[in-house]
């Protein structure tokens, strides 16, 4: 099964993927997509780290690269999120940025990869172009990627969800679970 949960910042989107997630059965993979640059970077894994622990997931980190990683067993896997995934795919330490279109066929491997290790799928990623289209230079091309992984995503997805203030609002996949 594949769950796509998106929505703006601040909306809940994080928590609700946590709850489905929660709410499988087996095993469960917490895929962190945040690159640590710095103290504070670390110490804020850190302690995410340990609200995932109390949640009985494993953390893999993964900020890119998404295809290299092996799950050890079936079960249910949720990807934190695709926002954190493109910047860090999209824009590499040289100060070189990589064509929106190779950034998301990279990332959508990578999805296909683990979706074909676990037994259900929670991508958490954020909404773009809502609040308009015009933005300049590396913005656009970032939005580009991310609409581009969240359209093929959406389109592959057993169930699609927004989360608006807290509340998921599903498009697909039937009642809520």
């Amino acid at each position: 099964m594949l769950t796509l949960v998106i929505g703006g910042a601040a909306s809940g989107k994080s928590a609700y993927a946590e709850h489905l997630a929660v709410q499988s059965g087996g095993p469960r993979y917490y895929l962190a997509t945040m690159q640590v640059w710095d103290a504070e970077c670390a110490a804020r894994v850190a302690k995410h780290r340990a609200m995932r622990a109390q949640k009985q997931f494993a953390t893999v980190e993964c900020p890119q690269n998404l295809h290299l990683v092996r799950l050890p067993q079936q079960g249910t896997a949720l990807l934190e999120d695709v926002g954190n995934l493109a910047a860090n795919e999209l824009y590499r330490p040289d100060g070189s940025c990589l064509p929106p279109k190779q950034a998301a066929e990279k990332m959508l491997a990578g999805i296909e990869a683990i979706a074909a290790q676990c037994n259900h799928l929670i991508i958490v990623s954020n909404e773009v172009f809502s609040g308009g289209a015009d933005y300049a230079g590396e913005t656009d091309l970032y939005l580009q990627a991310l609409a581009m992984v969240n359209n093929a995503v959406a389109a592959k997805a057993d169930a699609v969800c927004r989360v608006v203030c807290g509340l998921p609002v599903y498009y697909k996949g039937g009642e809520r679970p």
